[in-house]
């Protein structure tokens, strides 16, 4: 996967050491990834936007190969998404670009809408795929999201019970049933990281500051800010938004400008639907 982009782990003022692979060439475009996987995801896709963009491909902190600031890995807030969208600004300052498009899936998602909030003068455009923003998700609670996605709940508990029980056998809970979703390559590469007692616990970490801190954050912005770049929103037919039958109307009232609809698939749109994926992707970039 990704012959032709260069690998480089960048470190960040706040500590965190950064994995990004790097390709292609012109305007600069981010993707970041989703849980439980790696930069690993992109790589039906960014090889397409490579043709005529510099893709820079990264793991989130403590995912993969990315690390968290050592002396805050214990600390919630060090893995929210204000803290996580921090990180990626310094990597492409680091690269050169101080303004980019970004493309997130799942949890690189949150992250990805977080940058654009955060910092409106340094993202040109904003793709979100298969996510509401968290505030919205977590007012949207009934019994059968808590039954769809009861591992929101399970991770965000507090202590180290989620990762005493995950380390009995990593790959039974996060990659169950995947093996027909997942490229082999891939799938490789998501479980050599989710065997790793330190992703373990960055993973838990996430979805604590997920339920505290990014709820917090998105709700202090509610009504106050909006995402001005150009938005699109991706979501699959068989996913958790599969059910929802508002979702455009919901981002708009964050990113007005906001467009999208849904695929024929299940959450994992780059893999799943991997040409139409980047289709998309490239015909709103271009329009952007």
């Amino acid at each position: 996967m990704f012959e032709s982009f260069e690998t480089r782990d960048v470190p960040t003022p706040a500590g965190a050491r950064i994995r990004v692979r790097v390709g292609g060439s012109g305007a600069p475009v981010l993707l970041l990834h989703g849980y439980p996987q790696t930069a690993a995801m992109w790589h039906h896709v960014a090889p397409g936007l490579a043709r005529d963009r510099t893709v820079v491909v990264a793991d989130l902190r403590g995912y993969g190969d990315s690390t968290p600031p050592p002396d805050e890995v214990d600390e919630v807030a060090a893995f929210g998404k204000r803290a996580m969208a921090a990180d990626q600004l310094a990597v492409m300052s680091a690269l050169g670009f101080d303004r980019f498009a970004v493309v997130g899936h799942d949890r690189g998602a949150r992250c990805a809408y977080r940058l654009a909030l955060d910092h409106p003068e340094a993202v040109t455009a904003l793709a979100v795929l298969d996510i509401l923003p968290t505030a919205d998700v977590f007012a949207r609670v009934d019994a059968g999201f808590a039954r769809a996605a009861w591992h929101w709940f399970f991770l965000a508990q507090p202590g180290d019970l989620p990762e005493r029980l995950i380390a009995a056998d990593p790959d039974a809970f996060f990659l169950r049933g995947a093996s027909e979703l997942f490229a082999p390559e891939a799938l490789a590469a998501y479980r050599a990281a989710c065997r790793r007692p330190s992703v373990i616990h960055a993973m838990c970490q996430d979805y604590r500051a997920g339920a505290t801190v990014d709820v917090a954050d998105d709700e202090a912005d509610r009504g106050r800010r909006t995402i001005t770049c150009p938005t699109l929103v991706l979501w699959g037919t068989r996913g958790p938004l599969g059910r929802e039958p508002d979702v455009l109307d919901v981002w708009r009232r964050w990113a007005p400008e906001a467009r999208g609809h849904v695929l024929d698939c299940g959450h994992y749109l780059a893999e799943e639907r991997p040409e139409e994926t980047l289709a998309e992707l490239q015909e709103f970039l271009r329009s952007s």
